[in-house]
């Protein structure tokens, strides 16, 4: 069932999600509903923070972009309609150093708001299935911003944060105007 999304300045954004400890069917059931919440919002990723989840829990799924990205999961180049929807818990991310990419992101919790945000361009993201079994992901473009992205919500860092200050001058009164909305609805 698709869940709602939380939106810019709501707390939990800023919460570092707890470990995952039991891969049972009511994880499988929530990461189901998060991918069912990602693609009715058209996006590519979406972390549990961003459905009031506290979790170390992210999804991903780029099957429908076009973006050129290269990518080895444990050991071999498994096709992506293979593995994707990704499930993604306990995630441990290092970056490749050089080169960064200046990127436009976005975000589901940002609605109708981008921005450039420079990243590494490759990854390599040791994580857990919603079954728990371990596995290493080495990617890097689309895909690794994209985990970046989520990775980064899970620890309560935001795109916002990694956006230069002349970036967010620009952005200021979009940032300002979901603020209020998102206070007003927490009112209701």
């Amino acid at each position: 069932m698709p869940q709602t999304i939380v939106h810019f300045n709501s707390p939990i954004l800023r919460k570092k999600g707890a470990v995952i400890t039991r891969f049972d069917e009511p994880l499988r059931q929530l990461a189901a509903a998060m991918v069912e919440t990602m693609h009715g919002a058209r996006g590519i990723g979406l972390a549990a923070q961003q459905i009031g989840e506290a979790l170390q829990l992210c999804v991903v799924d780029l099957r429908a972009t076009e973006s050129d990205f290269d990518w080895e999961l444990d050991g071999g180049h498994t096709p992506l309609d293979l593995f994707m929807p990704l499930v993604i818990a306990n995630p441990s991310v290092t970056a490749v150093p050089e080169p960064t990419t200046v990127y436009e992101e976005g975000c589901l919790s940002f609605p109708k708001i981008n921005g450039d945000v420079v990243r590494p361009d490759e990854i390599i993201v040791k994580f857990q299935d919603g079954h728990g079994t371990l596995h290493t992901l080495h990617c890097n473009g689309l895909l690794s911003r994209c985990i970046q992205h989520e990775a980064d919500h899970l620890n309560g860092i935001l795109f916002i944060d990694r956006m230069d200050k002349a970036t967010l001058e620009l952005l200021d009164p979009e940032l300002k105007a979901l603020k209020k909305l998102t206070r007003e609805a927490a009112k209701k």
